[in-house]
């Protein structure tokens, strides 16, 4: 007989999440066609989303669209906090939307960290961290998108480095082990990168980080019972969460306490610590090279 799940299992994430999508949908007096049709999804999208089957969090666009259209705020509907901002009050609280930049200097980003120069810098990246990536692999994973070139993707990465490399930066930076396994093992959109591109990569990664350590620190948590989206907080300033061609950014102290108090559980439960991310990185070198022989 299974257990009840718990506040740190994931499946009370998704619980949860179900839940207050059906109480505000209520609120709303929508149903789920029509919640359907304001976010641009099939129904049965939205009828797999709120499935007692459903053991996953729907895209983040997708959260980010029906948080809008039911004007309840993102960090309630995920569960990150208990207020239950609705109706005209969230429209106070909105985020702010900014569209990613698309110009080589990637202006939203560049003005973000200058203006958090001297606060710490948390990230949690969609695959590799963006400072940490060689040509070849920005060029893979940018072969095929639009809006972004491969050459401005590397700009932008080169950027992030240097500024890691400023004095007295202080960066912190979390992703499940699973991501980087998938690279390691060449899956889900580095399946056809070649390997000895993939340990290039990975050598580039355990030298930098041995030479950025302490200021730069990369924490891996096992993505079977942690859940993140794609954010940066930019110490006290703001908050960008990152859903596909736009940047959802808050402002206000409440938010950005709370995301960040999320990234530091992520911390806290991490089953690779920073210190420990060069030598697991290597062996994972070890292991491809062996595959190679």
């Amino acid at each position: 007989m299974s257990a009840n799940p718990t506040p740190t299992d994931k499946r009370f994430t998704v619980q949860l999440f179900r839940e207050r999508l059906e109480q505000a949908m209520d609120r709303a007096g929508t149903t789920r066609a029509g919640l359907a049709r304001r976010i641009g999804v099939d129904r049965s999208t939205l009828s797999q989303v709120l499935s007692s089957e459903s053991v996953r969090l729907p895209r983040a666009d997708t959260v980010a669209a029906i948080a809008s259209a039911l004007q309840v705020s993102l960090d309630w509907l995920l569960g990150l906090t208990e207020s239950n901002q609705l109706g005209a009050d969230i429209l106070e609280r909105a985020p702010e939307i900014s569209p990613r930049s698309r110009a080589p200097e990637d202006e939203n980003l560049r003005r973000w960290y200058a203006e958090a120069a001297g606060y710490k810098i948390r990230y949690v990246p969609t695959n590799l961290p963006d400072p940490l990536k060689i040509t070849e692999v920005v060029s893979h994973e940018y072969r095929e998108a639009h809006g972004l070139s491969a050459d401005q993707a590397m700009r932008r990465s080169l950027d992030r480095l240097d500024y890691a490399r400023q004095p007295e930066t202080d960066i912190e930076i979390c992703t499940s082990i699973q991501m980087l396994r998938g690279f390691v093992l060449g899956q889900g959109i580095w399946e056809d990168l070649d390997v000895a591109i993939r340990i290039r990569q990975l050598t580039h990664i355990a030298d930098l980080i041995d030479e950025l350590y302490p200021s730069l620190r990369w924490y891996l948590y096992d993505g079977r019972s942690e859940y993140a989206v794609p954010v940066t907080i930019f110490g006290p300033k703001r908050a960008a969460l990152y859903v596909g061609n736009m940047y959802l950014v808050f402002t206000t102290t409440d938010h950005i306490r709370v995301l960040t108090r999320r990234f530091d559980d992520l911390i806290r439960r991490a089953v690779i610590q920073a210190h420990e991310v060069p030598d697991f990185v290597r062996r994972q070198i070890d292991e491809l090279q062996g595959g190679t022989t």
